[in-house]
């Protein structure tokens, strides 16, 4: 199958034409209009709300929108009220193809409709007079469908068999993001939320109810300790574009804001966690980043093509992040690969080893983590790339020798950085600390102090008791800044004079030095202790580390990440637009550079994130998956709850950094590996250490094995009907060569011995 083939202009003009014929501003009986796709059709009625949302794909046509459940085709939000204005008047102007909702607070919102063949794109381009509205709300658009959902990219699966329909939506512009107004800091809470895909096999106990929110398990701190639950109706939450009611069904909803004013969130992404409980932060306002222009795709189609047929359209036609690997878009299941890690710190095969696999990315794990350091300008070797960092028997290598040696083979190679978290030592956070840091609170000194007081004075002590970041709330980085100097304090007292207590001054080996009263107090926003110790940066330093990353790999020959602490991104309130802002600036720094779009995996997955992401292999052994005992989590339930996740959402799911080849590896378990990645639609990060390969009696016929799995994947070689029973951890697979090129005979066994054999050809390119 190939990807990239655009319509030519005389078909592209064509389509135009039957675009403008396919958006029907028809008034039926009782008023209401409908848009219609190839797929989809659409009601709203004279008040704004969608009445109806039909699958016209095929019939008889099925209603998808809940005839008791109405959904606003624009909510206004109002966050000093925390109030809604759904809208209670329509007007459609057929001549500029756009919409006027009225709202009871007396504003007026012009939507304009651009119709497309797979979606309807509706920009909001004009609300007046504002009466006080600082965000709008696409949809709730409520379904009826019960059976997936996809909470952080909006949508609603129904993937069986008889219905086979989906309906999401994709924001057009980086202020659009996946959630509601109302979502604190613009970033979901990550809790469990009871739903069951199939109550005929999965019933809820009496106990639970559809919609329940939980929290999550262990202490706060242990991150595969969060994953507790094994129940398949457990859902865990990475968003909240699309929720499910008390009955089961599915809602999605975009929303966008006015950052351009200051305003205050009481902010943590664990909030029901006591180790976790929320921070007050000041968001810092940014200059012309508005709802007006807010845009979203708007589709419905049948489930079994959506992600290769409309959801890819969308992206090419609207000009959205697009990162392809050989050619492919990340997103195809056909571009779906493993990748190495290296253990061991002994290099002189991975390359070679990587090769065989047929796999196209190396992580240098074993490496330990990059701070973002613009110290460096990037040169992490040293500007003669002196140091030699990776080991090999006939000599040391820089990561530029290294990366060429690589290249020769088609592979790319990676580290995992500490996304944006300032670590002490580094040219924006200490000895000498940048003005562009994100802060919680500011506040004025009110005494004169010298080099050595340690009596500071405050004019406010309001939230200054809270410690440090809202993750794990880390006391040895409760900090403030004052000039270029940062000063350590835990606690302040509760009765004038507002003194900070416990107070060290020049830490993190800054320079203590006099500072005056009514010198400006900044209390600093931060990440957590346990080798990510860092402050935060605000928006516009952001940017820089994001466009530091790419010229790293420009510089070094890397094009590869394993974002830890990506939730890191978030710490300045803006949420998943943060994450969007800063992928976006990576990427479009790494194209002005001239290098391939950069691969990357991460501690966490988000809207924000999801056209840029190409993996998320986080965590791995058996919290992932258990090759021993075939499960989904053996140990926890994070294998499991994070396939539910990615699977909902289009995107592959992650089996970690696992399975690492040993003298105890053998073909079959590999055999078994590959046809659950290739059925489910996984990837993972293939653990290699030297020495224990060489150890392995079976290395070569392992590595044969997953060779001839990726070659057949890469070649589309598999049908949807053929995943299915794939995806079936109970059954035992083998994959041979064909006699001819591009074709492959899978075998399915039963006690070794063959029982069923699939003919498979590879998709011409």
């Amino acid at each position: 199958m190939t990807i990239n083939n655009l319509p030519s202009k005389k078909v592209a003009l064509n389509s135009l034409l039957l675009l403008l014929a396919i958006l029907l501003f028809n008034c039926s009986n009782d008023d209401k209009s409908s848009f219609s796709t190839d797929y989809f059709k659409i009601e709203i009625n004279p008040k704004g709300f969608i009445t109806s949302m039909v699958n016209i794909s095929k019939k008889p046509f099925m209603e998808f929108s809940p005839p008791e459940k109405p959904s606003p085709l624009l909510q206004l939000y109002d966050g000093k009220k925390k109030k809604y204005y759904q809208p209670i008047d329509a007007e459609f102007n057929q001549a500029d193809q756009s919409i006027s909702l009225s709202y009871s607070n007396g504003s007026v919102a012009k939507i304009l409709l651009s119709p497309q063949e797979k979606y309807l794109k509706f920009t909001l381009e004009s609300l007046s007079p504002r009466n006080g509205i600082d965000g709008i709300q696409w949809g709730p658009y409520h379904t009826n469908i019960t059976n997936l959902f996809g909470e952080i990219i909006g949508v609603a699966r129904d993937t069986s068999a008889v219905v086979n329909y989906a309906i999401g939506m994709l924001a057009l512009d980086d202020n659009t993001i996946g959630g509601t107004s109302e979502t604190i800091a613009d970033a979901a809470p990550f809790q469990y939320i009871i739903h069951s895909p199939d109550p005929e096999y999965y019933p809820l106990p009496d106990s639970l109810h559809e919609g329940q929110i939980f929290t999550l398990g262990g202490d706060g701190i242990s991150d595969v300790a969060f994953y507790a639950h094994k129940e398949p109706y457990y859902r865990i939450m990475y968003g909240n574009s699309a929720l499910v009611d008390e009955i089961g069904q599915i809602s999605i909803n975009y929303h966008s804001r006015d950052r351009t004013f200051e305003r205050e969130v009481y902010y943590s992404l664990i909030p029901n966690m006591p180790a976790n409980t929320p921070n007050h932060l000041e968001v810092q306002p940014l200059a012309g980043v508005d709802f007006i222009g807010s845009s979203i795709a708007l589709w419905g189609s049948p489930d079994s093509s959506a992600l290769l047929d409309v959801i890819q359209d969308i992206v090419l036609k609207e000009d959205l992040p697009y990162p392809t690997i050989d050619g492919k878009w990340v997103k195809d299941p056909s571009a779906f690969v493993p990748d190495a890690m290296s253990n061991g710190n002994l290099n002189d095969s991975i390359i070679s080893y990587t090769s065989r696999l047929g796999f196209k990315a190396i992580s240098l794990y074993d490496q330990g983590f990059i701070k973002p350091d613009r110290g460096n300008e990037g040169y992490i070797d040293g500007k003669q790339f002196e140091n030699k960092p990776i080991k090999m028997t006939s000599g040391n290598k820089s990561h530029k020798e290294f990366s060429e040696m690589a290249a020769k083979h088609g592979i790319r190679i990676g580290r995992t950085p500490i996304t944006n978290a300032l670590a002490p030592g580094t040219k924006d956070a200490s000895p000498l600390p940048s003005d562009s840091l994100c802060y919680q609170q500011k506040r004025l000194l009110v005494n004169n102090i010298s080099q050595s007081d340690t009596i500071l004075i405050v004019d406010d002590p309001t939230h200054l008791e809270e410690i440090a970041s809202w993750e794990g709330h880390a006391e040895n980085l409760n900090m403030i800044k004052i000039g270029s100097e940062l000063i350590y304090y835990l606690g302040v007292s509760q009765e004038e004079p507002y003194r900070l207590l416990n107070v060290k001054r020049g830490y993190w080996e800054t320079t203590a030095t006099e500072h005056q009263s009514n010198d400006t107090i900044y209390k600093l926003q931060v990440t957590l202790n346990y080798g990510y110790d860092g402050l935060i940066p605000n928006m516009q330093l952001q940017d820089k580390i994001a466009a530091y990353y790419a010229d790293v790999c420009f510089i070094n020959g890397l094009g590869y990440y394993d974002f830890d602490g990506q939730e890191f991104l978030f710490n300045n309130g803006h949420g998943y637009y943060s994450a969007k802002r800063f992928f976006r600036k990576m990427f479009e720094r790494a194209e002005a550079l001239g290098i391939p779009p950069i691969r990357f995996t991460g501690a966490t997955l988000s809207e924000g994130s999801w056209h840029y992401q190409s993996i998320w292999n986080v965590g791995g052994g058996k919290n992932l998956y258990d090759v021993e005992t075939r499960e989904w989590g053996s140990t926890t339930s994070q294998g499991k709850d994070l396939r539910d996740v990615t699977y909902a959402n289009f995107f592959p799911v992650g089996m970690g950094g696992n399975f690492p080849i040993n003298a105890n590896s053998t073909v079959e378990q590999h055999e078994h590996i590959q046809a659950i990645s290739v059925g489910l639609g996984t990837t993972y990060s293939l653990i290699l250490n030297q020495r224990d390969v060489e150890s392995c009696p079976e290395k070569d016929a392992i590595f044969k094995t997953i060779r001839t799995w990726e070659d057949a994947r890469a070649a589309d070689a598999f049908p949807r009907s053929v995943k299915s029973l794939l995806a079936d951890p109970e059954k035992n697979w083998r994959l041979v060569t064909g006699e001819k090129q591009n074709t492959w005979l899978l075998q399915e066994l039963i006690i070794g011995q063959p029982n069923k054999t699939y003919a498979l050809t590879g998709t011409e390119e």
